[in-house]
């Protein structure tokens, strides 16, 4: 049986249902659905596996992996919640026991911490658009008193805002969010086509320079596929006080 997946909620947030036997052959399937989740950048993810069975154990470590992705980007918790007792047992067991898993869904809802301010905006593909995402980062800078991010942030704002009117062409949603360990800035388009990543194949090239740019200001960047494109994400480290 294949699993099937339900996702219900709204942006403060997200509910993946999964139900069906959970094998080997479905993780990288399982993870897509929770990458998409997190790409749509809610407060956190709730994952619903009350209807999941397990035929391989192993497969399991894909709660792990996805877990892991969301304290890089978007910091935000990705909760377990509503396992029967054979499946508890695994996941609670000494291969998952950094995973937090709830025994119901309100359980897991009252583990979700207090929401971090975020800006937010929509961006048309014009020339215009990375000087707006410079001023959006430097905002959020100030608002939050990070002025020694500043720089780097507007710098990384301006390049995945510039990469979108390049290359996707397409509407964007520029969101610059503040994490307990990091500055998270991500760019959202409707574009899936995987950016194109640094590195000396396309160091000497137009191509490819901008991200050349980000990977050298930020703490970490990637990228993960969107219910409808995709999402480029960097993220700066917090000064500690």
């Amino acid at each position: 049986m294949a699993i099937e997946y339900e996702v219900t909620g709204t942006t403060s947030e997200l509910t993946v249902r999964l139900s069906g036997a959970l094998g080997l052959t479905d993780v990288a399937d399982v993870h897509i659905h929770l990458l998409k989740a997190l790409a749509e950048q809610p407060e956190a993810v709730l994952v619903d596996v009350s209807a999941l069975t397990v035929d391989q154990p192993l497969a399991l470590a894909v709660f792990t992996a996805a877990s892991r992705q969301a304290a890089r980007w978007p910091g935000i918790p990705v909760l377990v919640y509503g396992a029967q007792p054979p499946v508890h047992a695994l996941l609670t067991g000494p291969a998952y026991h950094r995973l937090p898993v709830f025994a119901g869904v309100e359980a897991a809802r009252a583990a979700v911490g207090a929401t971090l301010p975020a800006l937010s905006e929509e961006l048309l593909p014009v020339t215009g658009a990375p000087r707006h995402a410079r001023d959006v980062a430097t905002e959020a800078c100030l608002r939050w008193d990070l002025p020694g991010l500043v720089a780097p942030a507007s710098l990384i704002a301006n390049e995945l805002v510039s990469n979108v009117v390049d290359h996707a062409h397409t509407m964007m949603t520029l969101r610059v969010s503040l994490r307990p360990r990091y500055l998270n800035i991500a760019v959202r388009d409707g574009s899936p086509a995987e950016p194109l990543r640094p590195g000396p194949a396309v160091a000497g090239l137009n191509r490819g320079r901008g991200l050349l740019l980000v990977d050298a200001s930020a703490h970490a960047w990637g990228w993960m596929p969107s219910a409808d494109g995709k999402v480029v994400w960097a993220s700066l480290a917090r000064p500690r006080d």
